[in-house]
């Protein structure tokens, strides 16, 4: 069973920076996140869960939500076995729950933000609040 872990959210002012990680684990030690597409999603008070970004298998594709498009940055470290979201010029309506997950799609380097059920394994969610 995959577990997946976030971490680096927090309060910042508008225009600052948070880096969120991704950490990924298993019963077996010797598992491979690259075979796993992994996604970042959100979600704020009163709204629905949205996707932000994904990146493929091996780091093969990466998408971005418009709102975020320029301004945030998705990476994986294949040795560490993590994912990361950089978050630059960060506004208030980015505040909210964020959310890693990942979906196996097979051997491509595809994925995708926008079909929820595509993921199987959520970690529990890291608190980003912006607000001066």
């Amino acid at each position: 069973q995959l577990q997946l872990v976030e971490s680096g959210g927090g309060l910042v002012q508008p225009g600052g920076s948070l880096r969120l990680s991704c950490a990924a684990s298993a019963f077996n030690s010797a598992f491979k996140l690259d075979v796993y597409a992994i996604g970042w999603f959100r979600q704020a008070p009163g709204k629905e869960r949205e996707g932000v970004s994904c990146i493929g298998l091996n780091g093969g594709e990466t998408t971005y939500a418009d709102s975020v498009k320029g301004r945030f940055t998705i990476s994986r470290d294949r040795a560490l076995k993590m994912v990361y979201l950089q978050m630059n010029s960060l506004k208030p309506e980015d505040s909210a729950v964020y959310y890693c997950a990942a979906a196996r799609y097979g051997d491509s380097g595809y994925c995708r933000t926008d079909q929820l059920t595509d993921y199987d394994h959520w970690g529990q969610g890291t608190q980003v609040t912006v607000s001066s």
